[in-house]
């Protein structure tokens, strides 16, 4: 028996280390091992199913989570990586049934709960149900991105209330301002004594409660976010006054979660032997200072403009291409319709599915990943061809 337990722990440690190590073939194999010899230890299936992720494998990974869900049904953090392993084969259906239950909508409802108590407790979570006369509350969880990629679904659901009203994060709030001037789009919270809503959602439930299957969590693929033409205007005629191929570009976004999605700046270097050709920095906040890299090329930068998410859309519809990291940039562009090439790291996000020959998301973004053993700068030189390819 104390064998068996020693031959347990050496092999999850084993497991665990390679983990750690990216070394992620290396960790299955001795997950596997420990399961062996302790078929129903959750946190070695949980691990391994983890690895199958990374490694790509969804379907192993589906597999896997529901053995947790099948020893432990009340696993949350096993049934939410469910749901993205579903996401990246793309059976939405299934997936976000699991979905509901990751820890950012518990976060944002119980966010709602503080700003809003006495509303709240009378207020019902929407899930589908006819609210024709009634009044939607929707609110911000995630990030940037998410809440860019699920505006697809605003004049969707606009539609089947009396009144919707969203609170995007502040920076978004101009933009969806901008393209939703039906919805009443809040930038700060309103006093509760002033305001009153008889249902509301957190923003990335919507596919669920509108019902989409499968393909149809896609629509309003290309160009449904606008920029205002004043701010259109403002860039033009500050940083685009020019008859040259216009790049812009960004190398890291939000790293709280993920750090892998970071390209190192200088890997952008070879844009700048274009013939006829402006690259522009869209790099804002963290990760601005590593401009500095790229300065003696004579880069323009135009983050010092972008006072919002509107700001940046106004910059964008001057520009030719995007080319980036997989950050909110990338869905802006791809909300707007304008082309855009998104750098994803090798063990890259659920979004983007398993055939990367196409976005499913947005019509205007072509996807890029390197080889196992390829750097960032590895794959510029594809960018750099792709760019040829459709500029000469």
């Amino acid at each position: 028996m104390e064998s068996k337990i020693y031959d347990f722990e050496k092999y999850f440690n084993l497991g665990l280390e390679y983990k750690n190590k990216i070394e992620y073939e290396k960790a299955e194999e001795f997950y596997l091992k420990a399961l062996e010899t302790e078929p129903c230890s959750t946190e070695t299936i949980f691990n391994l199913a983890s690895i199958y992720l990374l490694l790509n494998k969804p379907y192993k990974a589906i597999e896997y989570f529901q053995r947790c869900l099948k020893i432990d049904p009340d696993d949350v953090e096993a049934e939410y990586f469910l749901s993205l392993a579903y996401f990246r084969i793309k059976d939405y259906e299934t997936g976000v049934k699991h979905f509901e239950k990751r820890l950012c909508r518990e976060t944002a409802v119980r966010t709602q709960q503080k700003t809003y108590p006495n509303i709240m407790k009378n207020a019902k979570l929407w899930h589908g149900e006819d609210i024709s006369n009634k009044v939607l509350y929707t609110y911000y969880e995630a990030g940037f991105g998410d809440m860019i990629m699920f505006a697809r679904y605003i004049e969707e659901f606009k539609k089947r209330c009396k009144k919707l009203v969203i609170k995007p994060q502040v920076e978004l709030s101009q933009l969806f301002k901008d393209n939703f001037p039906d919805a009443d789009v809040m930038n700060y919270f309103y006093d509760e004594k002033s305001f009153n809503f008889d249902y509301h959602i957190p923003f990335l439930s919507i596919p669920y409660a509108l019902n989409l299957k499968n393909d149809e969590i896609f629509i309003h693929h290309n160009g449904y976010l606008k920029a205002a033409q004043d701010k259109i205007d403002f860039f033009r005629q500050k940083y685009f006054d020019n008859n040259k191929f216009k790049i812009a570009i960004k190398w890291q976004g939000n790293t709280y979660y993920e750090t892998d999605r970071v390209i190192n700046s200088d890997a952008f270097a070879p844009l700048f032997n274009l013939p006829n050709t402006e690259i522009y920095s869209a790099q804002t906040f963290e990760g601005a200072e590593n401009i500095s890299k790229l300065t003696k090329y004579g880069i323009i930068d135009l983050s010092e403009d972008f006072k919002d998410f509107s700001y940046t859309a106004g910059a964008l519809a001057n520009i030719d291409l995007v080319v980036c990291s997989d950050t909110s940039l990338a869905h802006l562009a791809g909300a707007m319709g304008i082309p855009c090439f998104v750098l994803l790291p090798y063990n890259y996000n659920w979004r983007w599915h398993l055939d990367l020959t196409k976005c499913d998301w947005y019509d205007s973004v072509k996807l890029f990943r390197p080889d196992k053993k390829e750097t960032w700068n590895d794959l510029m030189k594809k960018v750099i061809e792709e760019i040829q390819r459709i500029k000469y």
